[in-house]
This record gives C-alpha cells, sequence and structure tokens, in this order.
C-alpha cells in the first residue's frame, strides 16, 4: 500500500469497530457482544478500509483483532447479512462478496503482523477473519466452525480454500470445510490452527504481548517476510529464491541492517526504526 493520499482525509471514528493505538499497537475490537459480534455490512467496509488506512500511513506495526463478550465472532448477522442478501440481485450479491474478500486481502497484504485473539466462538467470517490473520492466540475456549456448507454455500468463502490448506494441510482442510464441524481448541493447535495456546481468560495479554514483541521489533523486516511467505506460496522455488534475493538486497541498504552491526559492535540491543 503506498503511503500517498489523495484528498480522503483519515478517519477520525470508526463507526462499527473500537479502535485504539498504543506506541505502533493497534487493537480492533469487534463489540457486538450481545449479538457474539457478528459481522455487518459496516463492519465489513470499516474493517477494509481501516487496514487500508493503517497501510498507508504506516501508523501500525503491529495489529490485534480480538472480540468482546463471549466470543471472538460468529459471522455474518443472520438476519442484516444473510436475511437482506436473499433480497438481492446478482451485481449486488457480487459487490457484498467481493467486499468480504477485500478484507481477508487487506489482512494477508497489510505490511504489519496481525494477531487474532480468540476465545469461544469463531465461526463463519469470524473463522475465516482469524485463518487470515498472521497469528492466532487462543485459549481453551476457543472453536473455529467454518459453516459454509451448512447454510447451503461453499466452503470456500473469502479464500478460506486458498489459506486453510496451506495452514492445515488440504486433508484437514477438506473435512473442516465440507462437513462444517466445530475445531475445538486441542485438535486446532494439534494440526497448526493455533499458533498458540494461553491460559484460559489469558487471551487478550498473551495477544498483546505478542503484538507488543512484533511492534518493538525490526519492522520492514517483518513487513517483507510477510510479503514473501504470501507472495511465494504459489511460485516455483527459483522464482522464490530470487525475489529473496531481490529482498535481502535491498534491505541489506536498510537502517535497520546496520543498526544490528552498530549494536553488535558495541555490545547494546538495536534500537529498531522500521527503515
Amino acid at each position: 500500500m503506498s503511503p500517498f493520499t489523495g484528498s480522503v482525509p483519515a478517519a477520525e471514528r470508526w463507526e462499527h469497530l473500537r479502535v485504539t493505538e498504543d506506541d505502533g499497537t493497534v487493537t480492533v475490537t469487534l463489540d457486538r457482544p450481545d449479538k457474539l459480534n457478528a459481522l455487518t455490512f459496516g463492519a465489513y467496509a470499516d474493517l477494509r478500509d481501516l487496514l487500508a488506512e493503517l497501510s498507508r500511513t504506516r501508523r501500525a506495526r503491529a495489529l490485534v483483532l480480538g472480540g468482546e463478550g463471549r466470543g471472538f465472532c460468529s459471522g455474518g448477522d443472520v438476519d442484516e447479512i444473510i436475511g437482506a442478501t436473499l433480497a438481492m440481485d446478482t451485481g449486488q450479491l457480487l459487490d457484498f462478496n467481493r467486499m468480504t474478500g477485500q478484507v481477508v486481502r487487506a489482512l494477508r497484504e497489510a505490511p504489519f503482523p496481525v494477531v487474532a485473539a480468540v476465545h469461544g466462538v469463531a465461526a463463519g467470517a469470524g473463522a475465516v477473519l482469524a485463518l487470515a490473520a498472521d497469528f492466532r492466540v487462543a485459549d481453551p475456549t476457543a472453536r473455529f466452525a467454518f459453516l459454509f456448507t451448512r447454510v447451503g454455500l461453499s466452503g470456500g468463502d473469502m479464500g478460506a480454500a486458498y489459506l486453510l490448506p496451506r495452514v492445515v494441510g488440504l486433508g484437514h482442510a477438506t473435512r473442516i470445510l465440507m462437513l462444517g464441524e466445530p475445531v475445538r481448541a486441542p485438535e486446532a493447535e494439534r494440526i497448526g490452527l493455533i499458533s498458540q495456546l494461553a491460559d484460559e481468560g489469558g487471551v487478550r495479554d498473551a495477544a498483546d504481548a505478542l503484538a507488543r514483541r512484533l511492534a518493538e521489533g525490526p519492522a520492514l523486516a517483518h513487513a517483507q517476510t510477510k510479503a514473501l511467505l504470501t507472495a511465494e506460496l504459489d511460485m516455483p522455488l527459483a522464482a522464490a529464491v530470487e525475489l529473496d534475493a531481490s529482498t535481502q538486497a535491498l534491505l541489506m541498504n536498510s537502517g535497520d541492517y546496520a543498526e544490528f552491526h552498530a549494536a553488535f559492535t558495541a555490545k547494546r540491543p538495536p534500537k529498531w526504526q522500521g527503515r
């Protein structure tokens, strides 16, 4: 995302999300606890636009995505989305489904690591949002449910059929997406869907600690590592190795690379600047 802006100013508040910023760590909270943080059209659009703004302004060095109340996110709101889509024509439905995909792309393409803090249910679109994060920190109450076939839709919604096999393998992904059965925390950790298992009730503290660790690290190196992980998923080895070489050559001209050498020589911790 280019840092150059046009005429549109940065948003002063986000109507459908709770957003806080603290020294490079941005916390985004889905805040409809009475609806298990079910997503609305506005929540999708705010997520899409917020991620684009943070990517452009370079304000975020790490982001935590969590949910208020009893769970992470129960997916699309049954009335406000599923009910509403029944009255839409094909063009409108395509616009909506493209928007949900844009949120996933924004999570994957953001130049900062994203940590999903998952407790309770992460269902439907909520499960895909967690899947699209770089890290999934979860507590023992977490359960992931990719429910799309349960409502008569393809299990490959919002990029799930692309991302899930790359996280847990094709066999597990086929079972999870076809059957729509919940994957509880012990199994999710075993198959690699969970990056870190926190103590019950401690998921936000664990996610915040990981985000702070990332935010205090070499942001440029993190951004390029994330970009390579995404770009090289579909590359042959020769192209991937060449892209790695070009990226390292660029980073070897960075201030952070020189700072590491200076810090090592002076026997002090590096002062990462992200440039």
